[in-house]
């Protein structure tokens, strides 16, 4: 297959799972090291990035139940966890010789401003990736939420969904070896389905401003990069 046409700017979402390599919990320093590479290689070829993370490696808000923490104190405790992988990648990224910013939907003080729209279109149209943290700032709402909205906000031409999977199944390719997955499907689909892309405040949004999402298997591919030139190896979601 050809080199696809690789898009002008891009969100870049990355879950907390994502970060922690082959640890049970925390940061894979050698995973950051990979991944601040692979989003050099994106800029390098004028790819311009904005970055979701998620928490999930560190704390997920769902387990607050668990631990008897509400659900309001669990989302924010789990925001405060992507705040932590933010910090960690801005490093990686600035030891590979790439400036960047993190940006929080949360108040954190002199670790990261508040988001600024427009201040983040600036840096990333000059080559500087802005890293996204702290969700929505709003309990309730996951990070793939908060993805299509920095999408939506940055005027990304693509979300960029890295995940453990190989794109989008018909049902869980762990437990059901005859799981099909496709190659293309619509938002309309993926929401009629129920299938398990974004959830599905986050395909909503992406549908209604025509944002198509590529899942794909994170370094299926050697990297980010190559994933993009042949999307076969994940799934498209577009309007049609």
């Amino acid at each position: 297959m050809p080199p696809q046409s690789l898009p002008r700017r891009i969100l870049l979402k990355i879950s907390g799972e994502m970060l922690k390599g082959d640890e049970h919990l925390g940061l894979c320093g050698d995973t950051l090291s990979r991944l601040a590479k692979s989003i050099a290689e994106l800029l390098n070829h004028k790819i311009e990035v904005g970055i979701v993370l998620g928490g999930g490696n560190l704390f997920r808000g769902i387990q607050g139940s668990d631990l008897g923490i509400s659900r309001v104190s669990s989302d924010f405790m789990g925001m405060l966890a992507t705040l932590i992988n933010g910090i960690a990648l801005q490093e990686a990224l600035r030891s590979a010789n790439i400036e960047s910013k993190v940006m929080s939907a949360l108040p954190c003080g002199t670790l990261a401003p508040e988001i600024s729209v427009s201040e983040a279109q600036n840096l990333i149209a000059e080559g500087k990736p802005v890293i996204f943290v702290g969700g929505t700032g709003n309990p309730f709402f996951t990070t793939d939420t908060a993805a299509a909205l920095r999408a939506a906000e940055i005027h990304a031409d693509l979300v960029v969904k890295a995940t453990k999977v190989s794109g989008v199944y018909s049902s869980d390719p762990v437990k059901d070896k005859n799981a099909k997955r496709f190659e293309r499907i619509t938002y309309a689909e993926v929401l009629e389905k129920n299938l398990s892309v974004m959830d599905s405040t986050a395909i909503a949004l992406c549908m209604s401003l025509k944002i198509p999402i590529f899942v794909f298997k994170l370094w299926e591919k050697t990297t980010i990069l190559e994933a993009l030139q042949d999307p076969s190896c994940g799934t498209i979601v577009s309007i049609e």
